[in-house]
């Protein structure tokens, strides 16, 4: 198993000191972000440390090479948008840059994209299983002639007032998989692993690794820290950010012990990036890199 982290808590670094950090933290991987260049829909969009809008072949081998001469690998190509919601025109702008995420992904041999599959948060779940198989085959059907797998996280997207009251990521739950897998059979769509987003759901994150281990494609490494007393004041028809905070590995309610047992278990041996959406290591440079140092040598106790 091979550890990085997620390059969108580094938004103001350019690729190559993404790179650095990396290699000077002794991390295998990263996960790039690819979002399109100066829009950002929300937090930790609009990070863009590969401009796939214009990418070349000789772009392609200067990112190439200096991920070798750094030892450091791409574990995916990495852009999270809404592809199935209420506004038309940005899911067209959406789903157009996620081809071309698609293409850079073939082109840098990387062959992985982590996405979501969207929802739309104002429609029942069939409806947006509908208009999920509207949308999607195309999309792994070039995947597929690209050979690039696609991977999507099973967060919610479902934290705050502007997200309600369905959410934007109708992929949050392995019932909701097996019914997106029966209708979208395709062998190079798969799962990007969050435990973290089903502790707050109050779901089990560990014996899905087993029934779903020939679709895990790439893992997060992100913690949830509930706080019991809110919850039981606002209950679980709340905003979930009222009740539960995103934290680094180890400072949250995750059995990392036994989430990782699960993992060698399978035999997986992919890509598992730390996310840091904690806010108590976002305020500066030096906490962010803080963050990744603590993240990694906390979780390296179950990989070395």
């Amino acid at each position: 198993m091979k550890i990085g982290f997620v390059s969108s808590i580094l938004a103001d670094k350019s690729f190559e000191e993404v790179i650095d950090i990396a290699n000077n933290l002794s991390y295998q991987c990263v996960e790039l972000a690819c979002w399109p260049r100066g829009e950002a829909e929300r937090r930790y969009a609009g990070v863009s440390h590969i401009d796939v809008d214009n990418i070349d072949d000789k772009k392609a081998n200067y990112i190439k090479d200096y991920c070798v001469h750094k030892d450091v690998e791409i574990s995916s190509l990495a852009f999270y948008p809404n592809t199935v919601g209420n506004d038309l025109k940005m899911r067209e702008k959406n789903v157009k840059h996620l081809y071309k995420v698609i293409d850079a992904s073939a082109r840098l041999n990387v062959n992985m994209v982590t996405t979501f599959i969207g929802r739309n948060q104002f429609l029942n779940i069939e409806d947006n299983l509908k208009q999920v198989q509207e949308v999607w085959p195309n999309i792994l059907e070039y995947a597929k002639r690209k050979n690039v797998k696609i991977a999507i996280e099973n967060c919610p997207m479902l934290f705050d007032k502007d997200q309600w009251p369905g959410g934007q990521n109708l992929f949050n739950s392995p019932d909701i998989w097996d019914r997106i897998f029966e209708i979208l059979p395709n062998e190079n769509l798969g799962i990007n692993y969050d435990p973290s987003h089903f502790i707050w759901q109050n779901m089990d994150y560990i014996e899905p690794i087993y029934k779903y281990k020939e679709r895990i494609f790439h893992i997060h490494f992100k913690d949830i820290k509930i706080n019991k007393e809110k919850l039981k004041k606002c209950g679980v028809l709340a905003y979930p950010l009222e009740y539960m905070t995103p934290k680094i590995p180890g400072l949250g309610d995750c059995m990392w012990n036994k989430f990782i047992s699960a993992l060698s278990d399978i035999g997986y041996d992919g890509y598992s990036c730390v996310e840091i959406e904690d806010k108590a290591f976002e305020r500066d440079d030096a906490s962010i890199l803080k963050g990744l140092i603590i993240s990694k040598r906390y979780l390296e106790q179950y990989l070395a």
